[in-house]
């Protein structure tokens, strides 16, 4: 079974914990990115989500997108 790449934000912290809710093992090997530039991405996403929620779109409705769009490149990787 092939797995899926998932992006997942967290704070250092909260790490551990993040895996290990997700089911991933001590062992199994996962590479994390520091992004620096995290607090200006924040705030673009609060921004455009503003934006989202003003159009009258759900949290569900762009979970839903967001899966949608996955769907679409998943072919296109490897």
């Amino acid at each position: 079974m092939r797995r899926r790449v998932e992006v997942i934000e967290s704070t250092a912290g909260q790490v551990t914990a993040e895996l290990t809710r997700r089911g991933i093992r001590p062992e199994d090997r996962v590479t994390i990115t520091i992004d620096p530039e995290q607090d200006s991405l924040f705030l673009g996403r609060k921004e455009s989500r503003a934006r989202v929620v003003a159009a009258g779109l759900t949290d569900k409705d762009i979970e839903r997108l967001i899966e949608e769009a996955r769907e679409e490149v998943q072919p296109h990787l490897g």
